[in-house]
């Protein structure tokens, strides 16, 4: 996911500023793993188990669309047991938005939260 090499320009009177998708995903993804009762991203390995290895398996779990001004984060995770989920996905939003828009200074429209599985605790 978020593997395209699109970019977000930024124009102003100096230049141009090029942000790759890829470094959004990262921010997007490093926001939702802090999130309390987020056990982890949730994303498939594929084929190859050294995918899991990579330095772009974190963003692995966040997929990004952008028409036009607009950004899309379709984030997927883990929620550890014990946490109630639909508070887990606000609580999700807020973070990724919060994120992506102080460090990049861009505008995010919509994320949605997609929880595909629950950790349990483990037990000694």
């Amino acid at each position: 996911m978020a593997e395209s090499k699109e970019y977000i320009r930024i124009n102003d009177e100096k230049g141009s500023i090029n942000i790759s998708v890829e470094v959004v995903a990262v921010i997007a993804a490093a926001a939702t793993i802090e999130v309390e009762g987020v056990h982890s991203l949730f994303f498939s390995y594929g084929k190859e188990p050294t995918n899991m290895l990579s330095k772009k398996a974190l963003s692995k779990g966040v997929k990004l669309t952008i028409e036009g001004d607009d950004i899309t984060a379709d984030v997927y995770i883990v929620a550890s047991i014990g946490y109630p989920v639909n508070e887990i996905g606000v609580d999700v939003q807020k973070a990724v938005i919060s994120a992506v828009e102080s460090t990049l200074g861009v505008k995010v429209s919509t994320v949605n939260v997609n929880i595909c599985g629950v950790s349990l605790k483990k037990t000694k």
